[in-house]
């Protein structure tokens, strides 16, 4: 009787993995980071004269302050911000720099306290390190994307990663592997006319962030 139940044992352990699910370490951080960050991840729709300009950002505040990209609302009339969990507020403009730096802090409303990112320091990336994006490329919310820094141009200040980035991720984090921001995705070199994404992305180091949002008065939570 003990052999027999031995032999049950053995074949319930050795079945184990069947009814359980087995990510590899490298999933598992990409699972672990993206559902921490995407609820602080918006999508952005800013209405233009002729057209819509959509975005990214990243919510940097409890009560609702949203970094993103300058140009994806540059020149807009109304601006609509979609909260991971599809809930929309109306948003303002409370901050943007130059074409150069290319960042804008926005404001909603948010009836509850929202969650937030949380950033990293740019001057510890390294070339070959894993990083991860998310964004709404051509409106697919809340997509995750994962490569590595490709190189740092230290002339124009850029982060260059074959993570993709696609017209819609403007604005949307780049992130360490512990869930950090370390850039905000800003475009991609793009011979094409956006027919395709050839792995050359471009974000702005987090430490311009932090002197931006310092400069504009506005404390991260």
């Amino acid at each position: 009787m003990q052999k027999i139940f031995s032999v049950i044992t053995a074949l319930i352990i050795g079945f184990a993995p069947v009814f359980g699910v087995n990510y590899e370490p490298d999933e598992r951080i990409n699972i672990t980071v993206y559902e921490k960050i995407n609820p602080a991840i918006v999508a952005i729709d800013a209405q233009l004269d002729d057209g819509v300009s959509a975005g990214t950002g990243c919510v940097i505040s409890k009560d609702g302050v949203i970094l993103t990209g300058s140009h994806v609302v540059e020149g807009c009339k109304d601006i609509d911000v979609t909260m991971y969990n599809g809930i929309v507020y109306k948003a303002k403009i409370l901050a943007k720099m130059g074409k150069n730096k290319d960042l804008a802090l926005l404001k909603i409303e948010p009836k509850t306290p929202l969650k937030t990112v949380s950033f990293g320091n740019s001057e510890d990336i390294k070339v070959g390190q894993k990083v991860l994006a998310i964004g709404n490329p051509f409106g697919f919310y809340g997509t995750l994307t994962q490569g590595i820094v490709s190189r740092i141009d230290y002339t124009k200040n850029r982060i260059q990663t074959d993570a993709a980035i696609n017209p819609g991720c403007s604005g949307g984090p780049l992130l360490n592997s512990a869930g950090e921001v370390i850039g905000i995705n800003q475009s991609i070199y793009n011979p094409d006319n956006n027919i395709s994404n050839i792995g050359i992305g471009f974000a702005i180091p987090i430490n311009d962030a932090k002197q931006f949002i310092k400069s504009a008065n506005l404390a991260k939570n």
